[in-house]
């Protein structure tokens, strides 16, 4: 499950998105230098080799470790992503360009949105889209919506197994767990509606793609309409306010439907996630908030944004930062798996998280507010609430949701360390 926002305001765009996955799936911010002239005939996607290209731009990913593809990311010609999953009706669980390789391939291969609409259409049209989507759950599959935007244009591209439509974002946009576009999209596949009868899904009249695909059941347990309305509330009150700042899209990346700080509580309708059980098995494993206008790139790299900072990183090579690991070979443990002691820490324990979370506010303001030492700032609030909890013990409630998240801790500890890409 995933939200992701996209507004414009005083001729600024931001971007903002949470990847919801599963507890145990570690997610890495990875920085991929430009490619001018390759001579790699083939690229290995998650599932599929297809041809590579010559020329590819530098990316910053947000993506899950076992996986080629991202669910979210910015490259170094002012394009950004994010990808949902939906759930239709036509879904084609064969091995193709799962939705992740798309927002890749796209962020590596276009400079302008007008060109990932085209790359990601284009793929998506021939290869399909089709796999194994879970790290554990190996029945997980799905179709995807995407929000493709740069400094000029913003477009909510929704697709349905190899057939899309797209509509121009005004000023401002939200999508989740469902389908968005109804009747209403500017363009579309070739053939969609011919497609949509040979499957007796349409006969005649008004096509509304949303109504036409949809499937009930995920996408109701899912939450997605309620996590839908409150991305919508929050950038319509957004726009309403005199200007924005990155910390503005921060704290809606952060929105719980219930206040209080009982994790335990936390439902399918928060923006941002929290796994609670056998049923609810997701959380937010990663956070990315983009001002797309001047350049400017948070990442939490860490679960929960809610109980996260977002770290800055640019595409200035000669400069280190604190969010980035390696694609492959990365170092044990990773920002990710060190984070995750102090996100679990404080999903069980009250003791100084007042603290925790006042230090994280000042640490944030105190970054935007000196570019030079930001990366340092935020690096060392996170050391520091690392060294306070990580020889701490955990103690489980006693109770489903303890359980579950015991299992999910030993699972980590027995398995992620294994992992490589």
């Amino acid at each position: 499950m995933c939200d992701t926002q996209i507004i414009r305001k005083n001729n600024t765009v931001f971007f903002a998105k949470n990847s919801d996955r599963e507890p145990t799936e570690m997610q890495l911010v990875v920085r991929i230098p430009p490619i001018e002239n390759s001579t790699t005939p083939n690229l290995r996607t998650t599932y599929l080799s297809i041809p590579e290209t010559k020329k590819r731009f530098g990316v910053i990913l947000s993506k899950p470790f076992w996986t080629w593809g991202a669910e979210m990311g910015v490259n170094d010609q002012g394009l950004v992503i994010g990808n949902q999953a939906v759930f239709t009706k036509v879904h084609d669980k064969t091995n193709g360009l799962i939705g992740m390789d798309l927002v890749r391939l796209a962020l590596e291969r276009a400079a302008t949105v007008e060109e990932a609409l085209f790359v990601i259409t284009e793929h998506l049209e021939k290869y399909g889209q089709g796999g194994i989507c879970g790290y554990q759950d190996k029945s997980f599959s799905y179709d995807n919506s995407f929000i493709i935007a740069d400094n000029k244009n913003a477009w909510v591209l929704e697709t349905a197994n190899r057939h899309w439509v797209a509509k121009k974002v005004d000023k401002f946009a939200a999508i989740s767990n469902c389908i968005t576009i109804e009747s209403d999209f500017d363009r579309q596949s070739k053939g969609l509606q011919d497609f949509a009868k040979k499957q007796g899904l349409y006969k005649t009249g008004e096509f509304n793609f949303a109504k036409t695909f949809s499937t009930w059941f995920l996408t109701y347990f899912s939450g997605s309409k309620q996590r839908l309305n409150t991305s919508y509330c929050t950038l319509s009150n957004l726009l309403n306010q005199t200007s924005i700042s990155v910390i503005d899209l921060f704290n809606g990346l952060r929105t719980h439907s219930q206040t209080g700080n009982s994790h335990f509580q936390r439902s399918n309708k928060d923006v941002c996630m929290h796994a609670c059980g056998y049923v609810r098995r997701g959380q937010t494993c990663g956070s990315l908030v983009a001002n797309i206008t001047n350049q400017q790139y948070f990442f939490t790299g860490t679960s929960a944004p809610c109980l996260s900072v977002f770290k800055p990183v640019n595409f200035d090579y000669t400069k280190d930062f604190g969010v980035l690991s390696l694609e492959k070979d990365w170092l044990v443990p990773t920002l990710w798996q060190k984070h995750e002691s102090i996100h679990r820490y404080f999903l069980f324990n009250d003791e100084k998280r007042d603290e925790f979370l006042q230090t994280r506010n000042q640490v944030e303001k105190q970054m935007l507010e000196n570019n030079k030492n930001a990366n340092d700032l935020v690096i060392e609030w996170q050391d520091k609430w690392y060294k306070y909890v990580r020889n701490k013990p955990l103690v489980y409630p006693k109770s489903f949701y303890g359980l579950f998240w015991k299992n999910k801790t030993n699972f980590l500890e027995n398995n992620i360390k294994h992992a490589v890409y």
